[in-house]
């Protein structure tokens, strides 16, 4: 909470005591991360990876310091747990405070099909071997979360391909502006809003969470990863009153307005359909066709899927639309609508469902989620672990796992390992003895307090753009 980043202390205080938990003899601890399984409902193939960078950079510039141990020990001799002072000692004075750990990890982007090693951790100073799980509590925390969200958006972004291919022959670049980050206001933190913000501008290119274009353009190098457009609340609707709604769209067209621009309106402060039917599609239909641009209606309250079907009947009978080649209606390019409330990638899907049943293409709708899409997810979601698979003591490596009888879908996995990709483009979780390191696709990206991979914004974006097309 402000304080500078403490590596020692970014842990499951528990973490402490376990040096002292290992066999005699132990040098090296080789652990693993996975996603085990879907537990969304939203039937995605695997997991889309992505959000290591940041905390790798977050290691690389926060090294252990004198500062830092005496923090620590003054903490956790207070809260009850040992400390491996010693050990913590021995990192900064032989590796100036670098962790002596190597992290190899697929590419970013990459959508791994669940339950295979995405990242492998190990140390690299054999007295360091308690090293490699003590990092599990931050390490885990800064791939879940993100990657999660990047899977939730990567599945409504296959949920739009699927009525895209369906009901339009628009190209398919339009999709990347169809599903809008909501977000900011409902995350927990600043850094959720930029992490998960950023995961979602894997996908798409439309957010309002300006936190998340700084953190892609300070980690990522990404000069501008989204982008948005002129918008009203209710509150610059409603200040001009009941009475004066029909001015305050007015002035919407005036202030925004104008050819090739877009300008979205909040519709719902009283009567949302008297809203679509006498005001916009009514008393200012000619200010809206006039301006050039399109203006985007937005319906903010009621049953999505009756709301929606709804709003664009009433905009048909007040701006026509096309029939497009596939046989279904486009608005006049005048008008758009994009729907924000209670959207999740059920209820698009539910909304798109009814679209299609009424003949209108997905052209004509845009989506924004909030909350469902960076909140509503958590560890469990695609049932993340960073577990233990192998330790090494003079020179031998042993195979270690968990295989409980309670549940057997929290068995682990044995021994060092490997990521390959077949000639089909299948996805296999190998012993390392097994795989040439050409084949292997967890690849090193730090070693000793040095990150060895950058990958820039738009290589993740086209790795996750090849898994949804090859949908």
């Amino acid at each position: 909470m402000g304080a500078e980043y403490n590596p020692i202390l970014a842990v499951d205080s528990y973490k402490a005591s376990h040096k002292w938990q290992y066999p005699d003899g132990t040098e090296h601890v080789s652990s693993y991360i996975e996603a085990r399984s879907d537990n969304s409902g939203l039937h995605v193939p695997g997991t889309l990876v992505f959000g290591l960078l940041p905390h790798l950079r977050r290691l690389a510039e926060n090294p252990v310091t004198e500062a830092a141990i005496d923090q620590a020990k003054t903490l956790f001799s207070a809260h009850g747990v040992p400390f491996f002072e010693e050990g913590w000692r021995r990192i900064l004075d032989r590796h100036r405070g670098h962790l002596p750990i190597e992290i190899r990890a697929v590419a970013e982007g990459s959508m791994v099909p669940f339950s295979n090693a995405l990242v492998q951790v190990v140390n690299t100073d054999p007295e360091a071997f308690w090293l490699t799980s003590y990092l599990e509590t931050g390490l885990q925390r800064a791939l879940w979360y993100p990657s999660t969200v990047a899977t939730v958006s990567w599945a409504v972004k296959r949920i739009l391909l699927e009525f895209w291919r369906a009901t339009s022959d628009a190209p398919v670049e339009s999709l990347d502006f169809k599903l809008h980050d909501f977000g900011a206001r409902g995350a927990s933190s600043a850094e959720s809003a930029a992490l998960g913000g950023m995961a979602h501008l894997v996908n798409f290119k439309g957010t309002d969470t300006v936190e998340a274009l700084l953190a892609a353009a300070d980690y990522y190098g990404e000069p501008m990863a989204g982008f948005s457009i002129p918008a009203a609340e209710h509150s610059t609707i409603t200040c001009w009153g009941r009475d004066g709604e029909a001015d305050a769209y007015a002035n919407m067209l005036r202030q925004f307005g104008g050819p090739g621009r877009l300008v979205a309106v909040v519709s719902d402060s009283y009567d949302v359909f008297h809203a679509v039917e006498a005001l916009w599609g009514g008393k200012l239909r000619q200010q809206v066709l006039d301006m050039g641009g399109t203006l985007v209606i937005r319906p903010d309250s009621g049953d999505p899927v009756e709301v929606v079907s709804l709003v664009l009947r009433l905009a048909a009978t007040a701006f026509g639309t096309e029939r497009n080649a596939k046989g279904y209606d486009v608005l006049n390019p005048a008008v758009r609508v994009i729907q924000g409330d209670g959207i999740t990638p059920h209820t698009i899907r539910a909304i798109l469902n009814r679209m299609k049943d009424e003949h209108f293409a997905i052209d004509n709708i845009a989506f924004g989620m909030g909350g469902a899409l960076l909140q509503k997810v958590n560890r469990d979601t695609f049932s993340w672990a960073m577990k233990a698979s192998a330790v090494e003591g003079g020179g031998l490596w042993r195979d270690v796992y968990k295989d409980p009888v309670t549940d057997q879908s929290k068995g682990s996995k044995r021994g060092r390992l490997a990521l390959t990709r077949d000639e089909r483009g299948g996805w296999h979780t190998v012993p390392v003895e097994s795989c040439p390191e050409a084949d292997n696709v967890l690849r090193p990206v730090f070693r000793d307090g040095r990150i060895l991979s950058t990958p820039s914004f738009a290589e993740i974006r086209a790795r996750a753009e090849a898994a949804l097309l090859e949908q």
